[in-house]
């Protein structure tokens, strides 16, 4: 039997009507085709098992990439590293190769937190307020939190990299091209202009329909964060937006991976006007259900349904990411997309206090009359 989990609202759904640009798929199609060297091809990298001295030439080299390439560090610039306990080697390599740049380089480890979107301590709140370049590699997003938002106003230029391990950020989507990764974000916001209507299917039997305002595509999370108020994940690769708050209805299944986890089982939400109303899938259901239920606790009943709002939708791009159970690197996975459920204190619209991330493996998308993606096949560079 299905147990109600959010708002349940009385009405029949509704499918948004289709947008009027019938011959926009050749155009869709044809994007980006002008050379066969700049197309981004999806690929299957498999992790190695390498020594630990190839691992650490990798680390260096990475984490030059990183503080040369991706966030484009000054001389004399005010860096921060924010790393924790399951995350040190990660933010040693970033402050060694940040430090011969800028001497005004700082790594901190603060304790790890719980879940997604949970502020971090005072301190280092306080201290990313100050800082022009934040690079942020711990186990928990700090994407999502007031701490970071505060950070971005003031002017910082923010990466964050959450369940970042060694071997994440030395191969898979860490090794694409994000130059260009940036360009073909570029071309797709111009195929995105004047498109508000979304649908989702699957063969997992998805089916869900919403609207956006298509002048809030994030096209910022290509990999290059080399401007004031810039905020990117690294790996990057993805496309996301901020769904119309209540237009989306319908049912949503999960089959590649919710957070830290490959799904053994499908977990489906039921979404009406918003806001997951059910939720199935097992045990996984069942951890969702009580990792939201302890948080719902803590705040006003006015405030309890709308945790359960779905906060983001976006899409991956990064050729060489790869579904392997970590939500950095996921979602970025070409050909995927992913909804988000809960906390968002960055994007308004949404309650505060959890988040969680589901990631589809091989949906099918449509924007406007637009198909993005066939059974997970990124239709942009097809001929």
């Amino acid at each position: 039997m299905c147990s109600h989990v959010g708002r349940r609202k009385k009405g029949e759904k509704e499918i948004p009507p289709e947008s009027e640009d019938p011959d926009e798929e050749a155009v869709l199609k044809g994007l980006g085709d002008e050379s066969k060297d700049s197309k981004l091809e999806k690929s299957e990298p498999e992790i190695q098992e390498i020594s630990e001295d190839e691992r650490a030439i990798r680390m260096d080299k990475a984490a030059k990439m990183v503080v040369k390439t991706c966030m484009d560090i000054r001389r004399g610039e005010n860096v921060l590293i924010v790393c924790d306990p399951t995350t040190t080697d990660i933010g040693q390599a970033l402050y060694e190769a940040a430090s011969k740049i800028s001497d005004r380089t700082l790594l901190i480890i603060m304790p790890k937190g719980r879940h997604h979107g949970e502020e971090p301590p005072g301190p280092v709140a306080n201290l990313m307020r100050q800082q022009q370049v934040v690079m942020a590699p711990t186990k928990f997003s700090l994407t999502h939190t007031k701490a970071r938002f505060n950070a971005s106003r003031n002017g910082a230029r923010i990466a964050t990299m959450p369940g970042m391990n060694a071997k994440l950020f030395t191969e898979g989507g860490m090794t694409s091209d994000f130059g260009k990764i940036r360009d073909l974000i570029t071309e797709l916001g111009s195929t995105l202009r004047r498109k508000k209507e979304v649908r989702i299917t699957s063969t997992s039997g998805t089916d869900v329909s919403f609207e956006v305002d298509w002048r809030k595509w994030n096209k910022e999370d290509s990999g290059i964060c080399n401007r004031p108020q810039m905020v990117t994940n690294l790996p990057a690769g993805k496309v996301f937006t901020i769904p119309r708050q209540g237009s989306m209805n319908g049912k949503v299944v999960i089959d590649g991976s919710c957070d830290a986890d490959i799904l053994s089982e499908h977990l489906t939400l039921f979404i009406e006007e918003g806001i997951v109303v059910d939720v199935k899938g097992g045990q996984n259901a069942a951890n969702i259900r009580q990792s939201f239920g302890e948080v719902a606790k803590k705040l006003r009943s006015k405030e309890q349904d709308l945790l359960w709002t779905v906060a983001e939708f976006g899409f991956g791009v990064n050729p060489n990411a790869r579904l392997i159970g970590n939500l950095l690197e996921d979602e970025k996975v070409l050909g995927t997309c992913y909804f988000s459920i809960g906390d968002s204190a960055s994007l308004p619209g949404s309650a505060q206090g959890m988040r969680i991330t589901g990631v589809l493996a091989e949906p099918t998308l449509e924007i406007g009359k637009l198909k993005f993606i066939e059974a997970g096949e990124f239709l942009f560079n097809d001929e």
